[in-house]
């Protein structure tokens, strides 16, 4: 078993958390995506289209394909 010294210094910051280095790596990786802020028109349009959703004003994939002509 390996023993593991934390300095006072350090430990007097805070709450400590200890993770294998590949864990700790795979955090840093997606810490460098930005997260999605959207603005209040696409709040509002989001509500919009989910309310037309329940209303049953949605078209299906297969329609919107062939009304592009895919």
């Amino acid at each position: 078993m390996k023993a593991v010294t934390i300095p006072k210094a350090l430990s007097r910051q805070g709450d400590l958390v200890v993770i294998p280095r590949r864990e700790y790596e795979q955090f840093l990786a997606l810490k460098r995506f930005r997260e999605f802020q959207p603005t209040a028109g696409q709040k509002a349009a989001l509500k919009r289209a989910e309310r037309n959703l329940k209303k049953g004003k949605a078209l299906s994939y297969d329609a919107v394909a062939q009304s592009l002509g895919l």
